[in-house]
């Protein structure tokens, strides 16, 4: 999910990738607005918050509100700054990176709201900034490897692509591109997580509360921890082979050799009525 870039991706990269983010992302949205009254994983209502409160004359709540509208921009510029910055060094952790903070993030608002949360004014717009900023991340991270294909934090711009799609698929020619299909698989698979994980979210939140945003956790973990498991796995696949080649190698290619190794020497039989050996027309003298 996380360690092919642009558009080395497969669609099974973006629909893996886009079904856990998405999920996770309508599980946010939904804790927040229960808990908080706001949305968090988008700034599109911001914005026109933003603007009422500048018309009304409220500066205090205007900054306030101009700081979360920053804070989701610089999650994505922080994201996609790790992705060009250590991408060379290692994809993985150039991709992984902006989730662990987005964890981080959220498990701060889990143990601070379920700890020390007293629903004060400045608490709420404090924890509201902290999950923007890491909605951000999430948004800014599936946009830049994606290659921009992938966005799971709102479905604005979702739904409007696959109400294009769907208009093109009235004639026959476009019912039958693969690429055009692909796209309606990822768009169709990203709402609908986002959907669950609304609903999840709106179910659980009264046994749960603050403890949703552990289970939002465990779902990114999956997410990195699923890459990390095939990267291990290959680079102890190619350790293995070389231990076979040269008889050197690391100490647990070393022992997986000896633990389930078996050589078998094929004994080849001759055949019970071996055909004779014919001379080629024009074979040598």
């Amino acid at each position: 999910m996380l360690r092919n870039y642009s558009n080395s991706r497969t669609l099974g990269d973006n629909i893996r990738l886009g079904t856990l983010t998405a999920f996770t992302a309508g599980t946010i949205n939904i804790a927040s607005l229960l808990i908080f009254l706001s949305f968090t994983s988008n700034v599109t209502g911001h914005y026109a918050i933003f603007a009422a409160e500048i018309s009304q004359g409220n500066w205090t709540q205007v900054a306030v509100v101009a700081s979360w509208i920053f804070l989701f921009f610089f999650g994505g510029f922080v994201a996609n700054l790790s992705v060009i910055n250590f991408n060379k060094k290692s994809k993985y952790f150039a991709h992984a990176f902006p989730l662990i903070l987005e964890i981080l993030c959220l498990l701060a608002v889990g143990i601070y709201g379920q700890l020390f949360y007293q629903k004060t004014l400045g608490e709420t717009e404090a924890l509201v900034a902290l999950m923007l900023f890491a909605t951000g991340l999430q948004n800014g991270l599936t946009a830049s490897i994606s290659n921009f294909s992938v966005k799971t934090t709102h479905l604005t711009g979702t739904t409007t692509d696959l109400g294009i799609l769907f208009s093109m698929f009235t004639q026959k020619e476009f019912r039958k591109s693969p690429e055009l299909i692909a796209r309606a698989k990822l768009l169709m698979s990203i709402m609908l997580a986002y959907v669950l994980g609304a609903v999840f979210s709106g179910l659980t939140y009264y046994k749960l509360e603050f403890r949703v945003f552990y289970v939002i956790c465990i779902c990114l973990m999956i997410v990195i921890s699923y890459d990390a498991y095939k990267i291990n796995i290959r680079h102890f696949k190619t350790d293995y082979r070389y231990y076979k080649i040269y008889q050197k190698s690391t100490l647990l290619a070393f022992l997986y050799y000896k633990l389930f190794h078996k050589r078998k020497k094929k004994k080849i039989k001759p055949a019970n009525n071996p055909r004779p050996q014919t001379k080629l027309a024009f074979g040598e003298k």
